[in-house]
């Protein structure tokens, strides 16, 4: 009897889920489940993968998060390659005679710093190419009377149609304007942090030698192992290296919410406007970190949001993960981290309670997974308005040239909620 349980339950038709939206926390999600033993479709808008795009910027992967993509990879040495140390995180002060002083400094930091390109890349490449429907845009989803199964309603953007994916499962990874995210809270809104960044990437492969370069590298020894962040009231900046011979930046800055086109978080920039942020950046910060500026192709600006965490991320056999579940402010290094973590829970969920208990493992999912990502979203909005010099109902603003060291220790990335220990089950 127990032989044909067996041979009927490996008969048994596997899950299928619906992931909607292909970037980092779309592809993550794609391999836990794929482990899990589901089946799995990628619905993407983009017409074809973002190989080699120059967009995005660098970023910082946690130990787990290496854990965990090496795990669906199977091969962590890949990623060793296309990362680079983060090993210090190094808080300074920078006065007006543009002298540094430190304020906080760890060197157990233990990341590894990445470009988004470069990470989703090694994450799409070990997926399953048939998986990804490239080229279409999510318009609406419908949850079947016995909340069984769920229809995705798509356009395809070339030839122009509309066409339906069905599955089991729907996991909206369509990041911080989730229109499924809309769909349940039609009333969140994005908040507008009270600062906007200028960003750039400086690749200086073939100038190695040139004087910007060795005058960077004088002035922060450590590049290429420590993420240097300059703080002076009202601005901070971030500065570190990344692989193929590339200085990723972020300077934060203080303005008024920018009226912006739709739902963009980017603004056009104009030559005029570059004009006057070198000048800014003249008067404000050290000069090596202006020439690199000054030598950067095409910087731009994003506005930075975040969102008040949700109550919920899970309603019957649709959930929400990575930016969709969290939109968060860059300040902790958490973005990319919880969308690989959330990918990681939710996969050991459903292949804990089986695909006949869904409820149950999505129910998990939220609970290990809600009270963390929204301390998380909640601290790092906290150290964006402690490191910009902006007030806070229970502190006075921060001024980084009289803070004393138990002020600073709130800088330091490590102070975030969960660091290092984030529960995976």
């Amino acid at each position: 009897m127990n032989h044909s349980h067996d041979l009927s339950h490996q008969n048994k038709p596997k899950p299928k889920a619906v992931i909607v939206g292909g970037s980092i926390a779309g592809v993550s999600c794609a391999h836990a489940l794929i482990l899990a033993g589901w089946d799995v479709v990628v619905i993407e808008k983009s017409r074809r993968p973002p190989k080699g795009n120059p967009t995005g910027a660098g970023l910082a992967l946690d130990p787990l998060s290496q854990e965990l993509i090496g795990s669906w990879t199977r091969h962590p040495e890949l990623l060793h390659d296309i990362t680079s140390p983060a090993a210090i995180d190094l808080n300074q002060a920078i006065n007006d005679e543009k002298s540094r002083k430190i304020l906080a400094r760890d060197e157990n930091f233990n990341h590894r710093a990445a470009h988004w390109s470069s990470l989703h890349d090694h994450l799409f490449s070990a997926l399953p190419p048939e998986i990804f429907l490239w080229g279409h845009l999510f318009l609406s989803f419908s949850v079947s009377n016995d909340q069984r199964s769920v229809k995705i309603r798509t356009q395809v953007l070339d030839p122009e149609e509309t066409a339906e994916v069905d599955g089991d499962l729907l996991v909206a990874a369509d990041g911080w304007n989730s229109l499924i995210r809309k769909h349940y809270f039609p009333d969140i809104k994005r908040r507008y942090s009270g600062y906007c960044a200028w960003r750039g990437v400086l690749d200086f492969s073939g100038i190695e030698d040139s004087e910007t370069i060795k005058n960077v590298r004088e002035a922060h020894p450590e590049l290429g192992k420590c993420m240097y962040f300059d703080l002076t009231p009202g601005n901070h900046n971030l500065l570190f290296e990344i692989p193929n011979k590339r200085l990723n930046w972020t300077w934060f800055f203080n303005q008024p919410e920018p009226q912006l086109e739709g739902n963009s978080v980017t603004m056009k920039v104009s030559d005029e406007m570059i004009q006057k942020m070198y000048q800014d950046a003249e008067r404000i910060w050290h000069p090596t970190f202006v020439q690199v500026v000054r030598e950067t192709k095409e910087p731009f600006v994003n506005v930075i949001y975040d969102c008040d965490p949700p109550e919920r991320i899970v309603w019957d056999n649709v959930v929400l993960v990575g930016d969709a579940a969290h939109p968060t402010t860059p300040h902790s290094s958490r973005s990319t981290n919880m969308s690989i973590l959330d990918a990681a829970v939710l996969g050991r969920c459903l292949e804990k309670w089986g695909s006949e208990n869904l409820t149950a493992a999505l129910e998990e999912y939220q609970s290990i997974r809600l009270p963390v990502a929204s301390k998380q979203v909640l601290h790092a909005r906290r150290v964006g308005r402690i490191k910009q010099g902006l007030e806070l109902p229970d502190r006075k603003s921060f001024n980084p040239n009289a803070a004393n060291w138990e002020e600073c220790e709130m800088l330091q990335l490590r102070a975030v909620p969960f660091f290092g220990h984030n529960p995976l089950f």
